[in-house]
């Protein structure tokens, strides 16, 4: 197994590391710490392309698992993130429906012999939702360590609002341009 590949699992290995911290409130500054595990989870994402790319170690399993091990990763945040409002709901299940979608449009190309790789919009449309996690953690930790919010902490909610609306609409886009581009797989069928 080439180091790109090492590193996507490894991103796969920091999920259940980052869902811990997360969710375990009883660890100090445990916001902080899922911060910094899912920061690092996201550096892999960007190295192994560049890594892979940089040396000619591109293989199947990295064009499949790579995406598939941002999925897992982003999900897991989103689903920790997103509890409560009506709007997080729906806005959850939409970004879950177009991993699935995505997923299974890649699993119908592998059926017939082909890898496809993840595109500009579904690339863009991963750093925006990494951004905006990170921001995320960031706010909860500041507001969990000082109970109450500074100038510059309103104005990071209002930069993570724009980002929010920003990922829900690459989501739609990326997904919608992933079916479009693809839609020959589905004339066999």
């Amino acid at each position: 197994m080439n180091l790109p590949n090492k590193l996507t699992v490894f991103r796969v290995i920091l999920i259940p590391v980052f869902l811990s911290f997360y969710l375990l409130e009883q660890i100090p500054n445990n916001y902080l710490w899922a911060l910094v595990v899912f920061a690092a989870a996201a550096l892999t994402d960007t190295l192994d392309g560049i890594i892979a790319r940089k040396y000619g170690l591109v293989t199947d399993f990295g064009k499949l698992m790579d995406p598939l091990a941002d999925k897992l990763l982003v999900v897991s945040a989103l689903v920790c993130i997103l509890q409560g409002s009506a709007v997080s709901i729906l806005c959850l299940i939409l970004i879950i429906s177009r991993e699935f979608l995505v997923t299974s449009i890649r699993l119908l190309a592998a059926g017939k012999g082909t890898v496809i790789a993840a595109d500009l919009w579904g690339k863009l449309k991963t750093i925006v939702q990494m951004v905006w996690i990170c921001l995320v953690l960031l706010e909860k930790f500041f507001y969990l360590n000082q109970g109450h919010y500074y100038w510059w902490t309103i104005l990071l909610e209002y930069v993570e609002m724009v980002l929010f609306v920003a990922m829900v609409g690459l989501t739609v886009l990326s997904g919608a341009n992933y079916c479009w581009k693809n839609r020959r797989l589905f004339e066999d069928t």
